[in-house]
This record gives C-alpha cells, structure tokens and sequence, in this order.
C-alpha cells in the first residue's frame, strides 16, 4: 500500500536508470619517458575536468547529448588538445577543425568539417542537428550557419599555438610526414554518455592530422567512422588515422557487432586490435552501452581517456599499462 501511495506523490516519475560517461584525448604514441611530471598532470587534471563537467550533467538528470557537449568543451577549450584551442596547422600553416554529434535516441546527427573560426566546433555541430534538415555543413557554409545561430566566432589567431606551430616544422622537415601525420599521435577528442532514461550519445571533435593536406576531412565528422550511437547497441568516438576509420566503418561496425551479441570490450578490441592492426591502421576507441558497461580501447601506446562508471568512480588514464 505503501509503495503505491509514495509513487501517486511522485505522477510520472520512475526509478532512474544508471549514468555513465567516457572521454578521450586521443591514441598514439605516449610514453612515461617522454613525458615530464607537470606536464603529465596537465593532461590528467583537464582529463577530469572534462569527464566530471559531463558526469555533472548526467546527475542533475541532463541529457547524454547535453553531456557530451559538455564534456567536450574544456578539452577544446584547451591547448593539450588537437581541437579548437590545440588544434594544429595544415600544410598551408592553416587551421580546419571538424566534429560530430550524434544521439543514440533518433538517430539524428550533426557535423562540421573544415571550420576556421568556430570556437568550440562540438557547439557547431549540435545546431547542425537540432537547428537544421542536415546532418554535415562544411566550410564557409558551416560559419555562415553559425554566425546565424549565435555559435560564437574567433579570430583565427585564438586557435595558433607555438606548440602545433613546431609541430609542423618538424613535420615538414621529414620527407614522409603527410603519411605520418602528427609523429604518430592522433589527438582528437571525443566523449560517449549514457543518461539516466537510457539514451546514449557519442561526440568527437579534432584539428585533424599536422601537416594534413588543404581540406583533408579524416573520420570524426563522418557519422559511422569516427562517431556513432544507436540505443539499440552503443555509442562509440574515435581516435586514430581517420582513412582507416572511414574505408572499415569502425564507429558503427563497432556498434552492429554490440547488437549482435557481442559486449562493448569484444566488439572494440576485435575491430582496434585484430581488424585495423591487420591493415595498418592505429587508433582507439571508446564504447558505452545501456548497461553503462565501458570499452576503451587502443593499438598504440597509449590513449588520454576518462570514465565514470555506473559506480560513480572517476578513472583517469594515460598509457597503455594502467
């Protein structure tokens, strides 16, 4: 009797189902050795930061693409990251940033590839979604729709930093670089949610590869390669040489393989360590599904990555042996 007169106090309300999120920085080549103590805290607090801004979201009963969006925003905000503040220059010492949003729900996407002066991109690409028929807007379309839709907008000088500026340096000064990329470090950023009503949400947002020749798109903007979520299976973001990401499919190969039966880990580490070592391709990825269980997973030597879990606990990682 009890039970029924506390619920009519309450009309329309029901238990809340867990909450859970997962944030990357990006795979590569990471290694103690190389990386100093301050700087490593750098990485590990804005790791944190972000992963608890969305975690944030989730307990005040936000939803997962609310949180994704806020995950993502202190790492763009930021010059640790490849995307928005940290993004590196192209081949033309330019600077073209893409990302994506997706809701696991509907279905509905949004994206932008080769913006130049949005601020935070992963913004960008939720208007895309909400605001208009499309899923992708590139270029000097994607800022015409931004300035409409209040998205703010940065001299292009906000996102030049002297790190990316050396980066390039370097990486023009060897023969190979275009196919190299960023020296073997692939830092797109991207966060997956799971909100208490069960939704999931993916996002990814990235300055692309150093070096990347004038209006290369690699995979974050691409719905099914570098960012995906269906309700039905998982939501996947991705990080790694966007050509393999795209030419396999792997956000939403990821995802079918979860709805056939295979749990997020299995799914992840038979496409990231079997299907793309076997061809070549490095990268990670990150998998959330309705249960709230997390895959994160990488064929290089590390991957800056966040979670918390169903449990509530914070896991904040950098290389390959934690």
């Amino acid at each position: 009797m009890w039970l029924i007169m506390a619920a009519s106090l309450f009309p329309g309300t029901a238990p809340a189902g867990p909450i859970a999120i997962a944030i990357h920085g990006g795979a590569g080549t990471i290694s103690r050795q190389d990386m100093d103590a301050d700087r490593e805290q750098q990485y590990r607090d804005k790791l944190e930061e972000a992963v608890r801004a969305g975690y944030a979201v989730l307990r005040q009963g936000g939803s997962s693409v609310a949180a994704v969006q806020a995950a993502i925003k202190p790492l763009e905000d930021s010059p640790l990251f490849n995307a928005g503040k940290g993004a590196v220059f192209n081949a033309d010492g330019q600077i073209e940033m893409d990302a994506s949003i997706m809701e696991g729900a509907t279905l509905n996407a949004g994206a932008v590839a080769a913006v130049h002066r949005v601020r935070n991109p992963i913004d960008l690409a939720l208007k895309v979604m909400t605001n208009s028929p499309h899923v992708l807007l590139i270029g000097d379309g994607a800022e015409q729709f931004a300035a409409e839709q209040g998205i703010e907008l940065v001299d292009p000088e906000y996102f030049k930093t002297e790190f990316r500026w050396q980066q390039l340096q370097e990486a023009k000064a060897h023969e190979n670089a275009q196919a190299a990329g960023s020296g073997g470090f692939y830092s797109t950023v991207g966060a997956v949610a799971l909100d208490a009503d069960g939704h999931l949400a993916a996002g990814t947002s990235t300055g692309g590869l150093t070096n990347k020749h004038y209006g290369r798109v690699g995979d974050s903007p691409i719905i099914g390669a570098g960012t995906y979520a269906n309700d039905q299976s998982c939501a996947v973001s991705g990080t790694g040489q966007g050509e393999y990401f795209m030419r396999w499919l792997v956000a939403y190969e990821i995802c079918r393989r979860v709805a056939d039966g295979s749990s997020v880990q299995h799914a992840a580490d038979s496409m990231i360590k079997d299907v793309l070592v076997k061809v070549g391709g490095e990268g990670g990825v990150i998998v959330l599904d309705r249960q709230g269980n997390i895959a994160q997973v990488f064929n290089t030597e590390g991957m800056y990555r966040a979670r918390i879990g169903v449990d509530g606990q914070v896991k904040v990682a950098i290389y390959g042996d934690e």
